[in-house]
């Protein structure tokens, strides 16, 4: 009498990936093999995906407080620092929400940040005549 080789379960598994298949396009969604490779390769995607959109979302905030800052008379770095040093512990997602949502309060913050003693601008450099 034939072992039998996991019926059950393995018609399980292959109806649930091919549940998750059912998107995509000819062989893709209708072969086990091919849909089995192609889910694979997406979650790797994704996986991948959600470590980027990290990465990309601070440097969109960095990009609006770079500009928010320019528009104060300071740089980004300049600001940030000082921030630091008056212990302002804001991070980069809400100064930029702060930034384009309520620029009133970012003017403040930034005119906070300038009077910071050794962060504020140096002086300009003269030349000098030999």
């Amino acid at each position: 009498m034939p072992r039998a080789v996991s019926g059950v379960p393995r018609h399980r598994r292959t109806r649930k990936l091919m549940k998750r298949a059912k998107g995509l396009q000819g062989g893709r969604r209708k072969q086990y093999r091919a849909a089995k490779e192609t889910l694979q390769k997406a979650g790797k995607y994704a996986f991948h995906g959600r470590k980027i959109k990290k990465r990309d979302f601070r440097a969109l905030w960095i990009v609006r407080l770079a500009a928010a800052a320019k528009e104060n008379g300071t740089s980004y770095s300049k600001m940030i620092g000082a921030l630091k040093k008056l212990n302002i512990v804001l991070d980069r997602r809400t100064l930029a929400e702060i930034a384009v949502n309520d620029p009133g309060a970012f003017t403040k913050l930034a005119a906070a940040a300038k009077e910071v003693p050794g962060v504020a601008k140096k002086p300009k450099a003269v030349a000098v005549a030999s």
